[in-house]
């Protein structure tokens, strides 16, 4: 499978590009800038992921697309999540939109978890409020080939175990009211979806 990854100098797309490495797919990496380190084997093309036309012009031939892109604001998040999904309306390719846990909804409360301090603090408000807006627009697309990945509520580097649990709307807890998964495996997720397209114009979730 030949993949472009968005923000592939991230976190996520770093590891996404490491995963879909490993299984032997062809992966192309986008960055603003010529200096960023990336794993060996990814090919580098330079790109911004706000620019709609550049983004037509980049996943042309391609089979699937991931958007990882952490952007400083949430004008300029839900930006870049326009182009990408005007970009690849044009071209055709699948694309799956790595965004946050903002609009899932709490199985104790009802809440969404944007809207409950157990989860979102006040630091990480504006995040949240990007990431709401960003699936929100993933929502209105009456185009593109999409998928939204919701994260858990803590997304932070550790082991690749290559195990998870799926769901679609709910915050994803274990027996502690943690919700949780490592870059490493929510990257494993991301390219199992990828090659096994189960969430086609939809949102799924993900969690230890």
């Amino acid at each position: 499978m030949r993949i472009i990854v968005f923000g592939a100098a991230g976190s996520v797309g770093r590891r996404t590009t490491l995963e879909a490495l490993s299984r032997g797919h062809e992966v192309t990496a986008v960055v603003r800038s010529p200096n960023r380190e990336l794993p060996q084997g990814v090919t580098v093309s330079i790109g911004d992921a706000a620019d709609p036309v550049r983004v037509t012009e980049l996943t042309k031939g391609f089979d699937a697309a991931v958007g990882a892109v952490r952007a400083p604001s949430e004008h300029e998040q839900v930006a870049a999540t326009d182009a990408l999904l005007k970009g690849v309306a044009e071209t055709g390719v699948r694309l799956l939109v790595v965004g946050g846990a903002a609009t899932l909804k709490v199985p104790d409360s009802g809440k969404l978890v944007i809207d409950d301090p157990r989860y979102i603090g006040e630091e990480w408000r504006t995040a949240a409020e990007a990431s709401a807006s960003q699936h929100y627009r993933c929502i209105a697309e009456p185009t593109a080939d999409w998928t939204y990945l919701s994260p858990p509520a803590i997304l932070e580097p550790g082991e690749r175990t290559g195990k998870y649990r799926k769901g679609t709307d709910d915050l994803l807890v274990d027996a502690e009211g943690i919700s949780r998964i490592s870059v490493e495996d929510l990257a494993v997720a991301v390219v199992d979806e990828l090659e096994h397209p189960n969430h086609r114009r939809a949102r799924f979730t993900v969690a230890d």
